[in-house]
């Protein structure tokens, strides 16, 4: 097969060559996730896969191994090994190596880690990088940290599921850390110092992209509702026919299941510990489909890495006022309310942005406590370090009594006990009587719970907090965890 043809075929370029797994090959090539520099998930089997020439030996070599693994390239060329790897042991940053041997050809693995490795994944938040968030130069200029390694993944779409993709894993440093997502760096700079152990950060995403771009087809397919939601609104779109390449279009990272066969499936074989993901805003408009899509998203990564418990915690999406300053607009609030029940599915959780969001832009800067916020809850959730708090007030019950109402927390999320940002009353509450038509309600904090009160309504039948597209909340627990927004009623969205 000719050169230019499989270039043609895979739509990128390879680190160590453009190839294709399913024709036989006659030299040593190593998968392109598989490189120097990179962490490899402690306490879990490491694949060990590329090609070689049919038939032939080989030799896996691992530095903390005395006897190496043996295996042979199938008719294809194609081989796997796999490998045991030792727990990560708190302030050891051994270099380690591995060498992979077929005939006497030989590729050479060094200045490996053992640690953990996180995939950062989802859309324009993201993808925003350090460079450019709030207290860039000082992040910066602190990210010498050698025991963190970074790879980001190269932009690219595919019909069919691809082995390879183009990226580098890098040591982290001020120059490579610049350019890597601000919310997976404060995510993992967080675990590093808290764990004292190497940590790995694949990021793999692109702005603008959707939900469904990352689910593999054959999900989509085989779920009555997404499949006629995403799958076959695009399969009758003449675009589905069309050769696609790796270049960036808004309409093309919301195709359907491109992204994970060009970004996600050439990763599945490597032993990860989590994924943290920041994605919404593109699918803002759905409810049901949307929680039905990024939980068969969830469980099918889960099944492709075979890790059927692999963490999941993401973010929801932050205030934005889409141009139109009018709180009784609420289609955000109701996706937010709609990303909540993603957490229905085992091992998953969802980090809140209610206060560290900007009302006018949709790519607040302010993303060093969001990634904090997703490393908190690793650490009590993924790493059992169980003082760690990381929830913020979440309602538990509302007594409406006239005029007043009284706001109770889950004991669990209150922390220390509740405060307001700013030394400010509690804003963003509203009351509703039985006509329905909300009022800016007064809030006050007494001790584990608020009193709301209007005087424009006699007898409250509803109360909602932050419940509209663009709060930027004060109230939170004292260890700076935001209360979540909520409801009481359950009556019909309205859309605007």
């Amino acid at each position: 097969m000719k050169l230019n043809r499989l270039k043609a075929l895979i739509g990128c370029c390879l680190l160590f060559s453009i190839r294709s797994f399913a024709a036989p090959v006659d030299s040593l090539h190593l998968s392109d996730v598989l490189q120097s520099h990179m962490v490899i998930q402690q306490n879990q089997p490491f694949k060990v896969w590329g090609e070689a020439k049919p038939g032939r030996k080989v030799v896996i070599h691992a530095d903390w191994l005395t006897v190496p693994t043996e295996v042979y390239a199938d008719a294809n060329g194609n081989f796997m090994g796999i490998i045991p790897v030792p727990k990560a042991e708190k302030g050891n940053f051994t270099a380690h190596r591995i060498d992979v041997t077929a005939g006497d050809e030989q590729v050479e693995l060094s200045n490996l880690l053992i640690g953990d490795v996180w995939i950062c994944s989802g859309q324009s938040n993201m993808q925003f990088s350090v460079k450019e968030m709030t207290g860039a130069e000082q992040v910066i200029s602190g990210a010498d940290q050698s025991h963190i390694r970074l790879l980001n993944v190269a932009l690219n779409f595919s019909e069919t599921p691809l082995e390879n993709f183009k990226g580098n894993w890098q040591v982290c440093s001020p120059e490579s850390v610049s350019g890597f997502s601000a919310v997976g760096y404060s995510f993992g700079k967080k675990l590093s110092d808290n764990l004292n152990i190497p940590i790995g950060l694949i990021f793999t995403g692109i702005g603008a992209s959707s939900v469904q771009a990352y689910i593999p087809k054959a999900d989509l397919a085989a779920d009555t509702m997404l499949n006629r939601v995403y799958l076959q609104p695009y399969l009758a779109d003449p675009k589905s026919k069309e050769p696609v390449d790796g270049g960036f279009s808004f309409e093309k990272v919301m195709r359907p299941y491109l992204l994970y066969n060009a970004m996600i499936h050439p990763l599945v074989n490597l032993s990860i510990k989590g994924v943290v993901w920041y994605q919404g805003e593109a699918n803002h408009l759905e409810r049901e489909s949307y929680v039905r899509a990024t939980q068969t998203m969830i469980n099918s990564w889960r099944r492709d890495f075979s890790q059927d418990q692999l963490p999941f915690y993401y973010v929801q999406i932050a205030p934005f006022f889409h141009d139109r300053e009018d709180p009784a607009l609420a289609f955000d609030a109701y996706f937010r309310e709609a990303q909540e029940k993603i957490a229905d599915l085992n091992n998953t959780y969802m980090v809140s942005t209610m206060d560290v969001g900007d009302a006018k832009d949709l790519h607040p800067k302010s993303k060093k406590p969001v990634g904090e916020r997703l490393a908190a809850v690793a650490l009590n959730r993924a790493y059992n370090q169980l003082d760690v708090v990381y929830q913020g007030p979440l309602v538990d019950n509302v007594e409406c009594a006239g005029r007043k109402a009284y706001v109770s927390f889950k004991a669990e999320t209150l922390g220390a006990g509740l405060q307001t940002n700013d030394g400010q009353p509690p804003r963003f509450f509203y009351v509703a009587g039985a006509d329905r038509v909300f009022y800016p309600a007064e809030a006050r904090i007494d001790g584990n719970r608020i009193v709301v009160e209007s005087r424009k309504v006699a007898d409250i039948a509803a109360v909602r907090y932050a419940f509209f597209n663009y709060p930027v909340t004060n109230l939170e627990n004292k260890e700076g965890f935001p209360a979540l927004p909520f409801r009481t009623d359950t009556w019909e969205e309205k859309m605007k």
